[in-house]
């Protein structure tokens, strides 16, 4: 049996995976939820885990600031992410696994086996570190991302970055306008996103506003900066942010047309 917690900011992502770990994983005992990373901290601090199902990008403080505790244990690691498998397929070969979101149980399954493979051959802490360190700087390069998992309420929305065209701020929830007319609204704030995205593609424009570049139509300044989308949406860019724009549009620009 191997004690394991669970560590995610999502309610929905905490509560289907420890169901899923209930009815299909027998030598899983979950002996603790966390919203975050300090709470992680803290149950590591007070209970001997075996293995912890790691969310990579939560508020605050990630999934990769809880890697220095973790590497002075003998807990291994499991992360759950919303990147697609293609970013991830680097980091296959590392002593570690990962799970897709929205979970599939056959994964899930395998990356238990897995993980529990590990356990028992008491893998070295120098390559069980070194693995850490590779899932982390593999995962720093996001310009392969294609597709992000958007929690909806009830599940996950796969969307492909290409069909985003833009998403604005709303208080604390991000809403995702996509080429298809239909809108998402995320709890989660739009710094997330921005983090995430591929820079050379998605920009910040405004406190309230990333756009995707790809459906930028045109600019003007008749009345400050102002974007005009190819779906008709208009967007303001702020007045620190304008310059940043102008550049970005240009080294855009040249990007795409070395394509």
């Amino acid at each position: 049996m191997l004690n394991a917690i669970i560590v995610d900011d999502e309610e929905f992502a905490r509560s289907s995976l420890y169901f899923l770990l209930q009815e299909n994983c027998e030598n899983i005992h979950v002996s603790g939820i966390a919203k975050s990373v300090s709470e992680a901290r803290n149950l590591l601090a007070h209970n001997a885990i075996d293995l912890i199902f790691l969310d990579i990008a939560m508020p605050g403080e990630n999934g990769f600031d809880l890697i220095p505790q973790i590497q002075s244990t003998k807990t291994h690691v499991i992360f759950t992410t919303a990147y697609d498998q293609y970013a991830l397929k680097a980091i296959k070969a590392n002593a570690l696994d990962y799970l897709l979101k929205p979970i599939d149980i056959d994964e899930l399954k395998e990356a238990v086996n897995k993980a529990s493979k590990y356990i028992a051959l008491s893998k070295t802490e120098h390559n069980r570190n070194e693995g850490l360190q590779n899932l982390a700087v593999n995962l720093s390069d996001r310009n392969e991302i294609r597709k992000i998992s958007l929690p909806n309420g009830q599940g996950y929305s796969l969307v492909s970055i290409d069909d985003i065209v833009h998403i604005e701020a709303d208080s604390n929830y991000s809403v995702f306008h996509l080429a298809n007319k239909d809108k998402i609204t995320v709890s989660k704030v739009l710094k997330e996103y921005e983090e995430i995205l591929p820079a050379h593609q998605f920009m910040r424009v405004h406190k309230s506003s990333i756009v995707n570049l790809n459906y930028l139509r045109e600019y003007n300044s008749k009345n400050g900066l102002e974007l005009i989308l190819k779906n008709g949406d208009k967007i303001a860019v702020s007045r620190r942010r304008a310059s940043d724009f102008m550049e970005k549009v240009k080294s855009y620009t040249n990007f795409d047309s070395d394509k």
